[in-house]
C-alpha cells in the first residue's frame, strides 16, 4: 500500500507523504501552454487532457498522490444551476439562487455516472497511465461551498445573499443543501466506482460561519456525504478560514482533516485527537521564499505531526500561479528526505 494510503489510515509509513492542492496548474509551464489551446472548462471535459495533466505534478514533483483534474463547479451542471468561467474574475453563476422558487428549479437528482461521464472516463485514463504506486484522489465542493457560489453569484466577502437565506427562510436553505449534498455524494461515489483511491471534501469557503452555525446549517448535511460512502475508502475533509470549527468538522465526518495554515498542526491534531489522521499545514506563500527559509518552514510542519502516524504534507490551500516549479520539488524532496524513518 502506497505511503499516502496508509497515512489516512493511521498506519506507520516510511516517510511523510506530500501532495499539493492545485498541483497541476497555472504555475507549470506545461499547463499554460495546454491552456494556451483550450478553455478550462474544456479541459475539464477532455479526458485525454485532464489525465495528461493530473499525472504530469506525479512525474514533475514526485509527489505521492494524484488528484484528479475537475472543478468543484461541475456538479452544478446537471443540477440545472448555469455557470461561465470568464477571464479575469472567476467563475460566474448565470442565473443567482435567491428565493425558494429558485431552490425548487434545482435538480433533485444528477446521476453523475451518466451526467459527469468525462469526469468518470479521466479518472480511469489518469489510472492506466499513473504508476502503479500512486494513488488517485477524487473530489468535489462541500455543500456549504457551493451553495454559497449558486447564492452569490460568484466570489464574496461578506456572503450577504448566503447567510440573509439561512437565517431568513431555513426550509429553502435545508432544501438547498439537500439537493446539493445528495448530488455530491453521487459524484463522489460515482468517482470511487470510476477508481478513485480515495476522495476529497472542499470546504473552502466554510470559514465564514461561526461554530454554532456550522452545526446547525451545515454539518448534518455533510454527515450525511461522509456516511453515504465506502469505508474502505480514505475520506478528506478540508476546510479553511476558522480554526474552531474543526472539531466540528471531525465530528460531521472524514478518516483525514485538512487544515489551513493559520493553526500549528500539532495543537490542532491534539485537540482532535489521535483517531484522524490529519493533512497540512503549510501556508502556501512559502513557496515563494528562498529556498533555505521554504526548507526552515516546511521542517517545523514536520516537527509540529512530531512523526505521528497519520500526516500527509500539504500547503494550507492552493499553490499560486507566481511559484516556480523548481521551488515545488525543492518542498517535496525536502519532506521526503526530513521526514525519512
Amino acid at each position: 500500500m502506497s505511503a499516502f494510503l496508509k497515512a489516512c489510515r493511521r498506519e506507520p509509513t516510511s516517510h511523510t507523504p506530500i501532495w499539493i492542492m492545485r498541483q497541476a496548474g497555472r504555475y507549470q509551464p506545461e499547463y499554460r501552454a495546454i491552456r494556451s489551446k483550450v478553455s478550462f472548462v474544456e479541459l475539464c471535459k477532455s479526458p485525454d487532457l485532464a489525465a495528461e495533466v493530473t499525472i504530469l505534478p506525479v512525474t514533475q514533483l514526485g509527489v505521492d498522490a494524484a488528484i484528479i483534474f475537475a472543478d468543484i463547479l461541475l456538479v452544478l451542471e446537471p443540477l440545472g444551476i448555469g455557470f461561465e468561467f470568464t477571464k479575469d474574475d472567476g467563475p460566474s453563476i448565470l442565473r443567482p439562487i435567491r428565493e425558494s422558487k429558485d431552490v425548487d428549479a434545482v435538480s433533485s437528482a444528477i446521476h453523475a455516472a451518466d451526467s459527469l461521464h468525462y469526469v468518470m472516463e479521466s479518472i480511469k485514463k489518469t489510472k492506466a497511465g499513473l504508476p502503479k504506486d500512486i494513488p488517485l484522489i477524487g473530489f468535489a465542493g462541500a455543500p456549504f461551498t457551493l451553495a454559497s457560489y449558486a447564492i452569490e453569484g460568484g466570489g464574496s466577502k461578506n456572503y450577504l445573499h448566503t447567510k440573509r437565506m439561512m437565517y431568513s427562510d431555513e426550509g429553502a436553505w435545508r432544501a438547498l443543501m439537500q439537493k446539493l449534498s445528495a448530488a455530491i455524494a453521487d459524484y463522489l461515489n460515482a468517482q470511487i466506482q470510476a477508481g478513485a483511491d480515495a476522495v476529497q471534501l472542499f470546504d473552502s469557503w466554510v470559514g465564514a460561519l461561526s461554530p454554532s452555525d456550522y452545526v446547525r446549517y451545515v454539518a448534518p448535511f455533510v454527515r450525511g456525504i461522509f456516511d453515504s460512502l465506502p469505508k474502505h475508502i480514505p475520506a478528506i475533509h478540508f476546510g479553511t478560514g476558522n480554526p474552531a470549527l474543526y472539531p466540528h468538522m471531525k465530528a460531521a465526518g472524514g478518516t483525514v482533516i485538512g487544515i489551513d495554515w493559520r493553526v500549528d498542526l500539532g495543537t490542532t491534531w491534539r485537540l482532535l485527537g489521535d483517531d484522524v489522521a490529519i493533512m497540512g499545514n503549510l501556508d502556501p506563500v512559502s513557496l515563494l521564499a528562498p529556498k533555505a527559509v521554504l526548507a526552515e518552514r516546511a521542517k517545523d510542519v514536520l516537527d509540529s505531526a512530531n512523526g505521528q502516524p497519520g500526516h500527509i504534507f500539504n500547503l494550507g490551500h492552493g499553490v499560486f500561479p507566481e511559484v516556480q516549479v523548481d521551488q515545488v520539488r525543492a518542498l517535496v524532496d525536502f519532506v521526503h528526505e526530513a521526514s525519512a524513518r
